[in-house]
């Protein structure tokens, strides 16, 4: 479990209770609350597109990591490595790694996005924007995950505790969102 990454994602449109929802998490006394703006670079490599997974290079003020990610029909469960880079940027040293294992495919999106961190879970808000693309989306994602069915109850609790409840998820990861011309090209998904 330690390299799965387990989450739920809502499509949420101009008509969300923003307002609302963060009343409800406040209520839950997260252990922390942040807002971010951070630039995520998504790389498909020949061994990406032969083994199904795409690498995201993120670099903000709190974080700079690289991160393998599979792509799976549904990104309810999916595998996650991620790798602390913590040196400062390293955008060029990502981009010669990368290079040399033959980029496909990339992209650049840019998130707005709001934070919520509780001992078990951690529940963002985003307004996600690539080229003239943009989507607003609710994530719920477990942290404590001892076992899947424990992990994904930790999120049903979150969802049914902000009226997520019976709504709707997206199978779709965000880069499909996005750039869903990039995923069935490169990665025939």
């Amino acid at each position: 479990m330690r390299f799965k990454e387990i989450e739920h994602k809502y499509v949420v449109g101009d008509r969300f209770d923003l307002a609302g929802f963060r009343a409800a998490l406040d209520a839950l006394a997260p252990t922390r609350h942040v807002t971010l703006r951070v630039c995520d670079r998504y790389f498909i490599t020949e061994a990406g597109r032969a083994s199904r997974f795409v690498i995201r290079h993120r670099f903000d003020r709190e974080i700079h990591q690289l991160t393998l990610k599979a792509v799976a029909r549904d990104a309810e469960v999916r595998d996650e490595i991620n790798l602390d880079l913590r040196a400062g940027d390293q955008q060029a040293q990502v981009d010669a790694f990368l290079g040399a294992q033959g980029i496909v495919w990339q992209g650049a999106l840019w998130k707005d996005l709001e934070v919520w961190d509780f001992d078990d879970c951690e529940v963002v808000h985003y307004t996600a924007t690539a080229d003239e693309r943009s989507v607003c989306c609710v994530e719920f994602e477990a942290t404590h995950k001892p076992t899947l069915d424990e992990a994904l109850e930790v999120v049903r609790r979150y969802e049914a505790a902000t009226g997520f409840s019976g709504r709707e998820r997206t199978p779709a990861s965000l880069l499909e969102l996005l750039w869903p011309e990039a995923v069935r090209l490169t990665l025939g998904a």
